[in-house]
């Protein structure tokens, strides 16, 4: 089970993280760009809307980003599951809280 933990922890932060990281650069230079569109060419009404367009498509697509660490951290949370979303380091379990829920086995006399 520790060899699928790693494996889980390796793929994580190494694939998804990165994943995530670069579609929300690329949000944010899209709205970058947008804007540059929008202010150069302030007169002209079609430039003008296509860097608009540009705009709120990057706006979305960095809502998205930062969403997805968010439901990462809900269902963590929720479910116990121990994931740090900025990580995605998986933290070992705790149970603690398992302690004392069953009572002492007596024998059958």
């Amino acid at each position: 089970m520790e060899a699928a933990e790693q494996l889980l922890n390796k793929f994580i932060t190494l694939i998804i993280n990165p994943l995530i990281l670069v579609i929300f650069a690329a949000g944010f230079f899209m709205f970058i760009w947008g804007l540059v569109q929008f202010i150069i060419d302030l007169d002209d009404g079609a430039h003008r809307e296509e860097g608009i367009e540009h705009m709120k498509w990057g706006i979305v697509g960095m809502l998205v980003m930062v969403s997805v660490y968010g439901i990462i951290a809900l269902l963590s949370n929720t479910f116990g599951l121990g994931v740090d979303p900025y990580t995605g380091r998986i933290a070992p379990a705790d149970m603690s809280g398992l302690e004392n829920i069953y009572p002492p086995f007596t024998a059958p006399r």
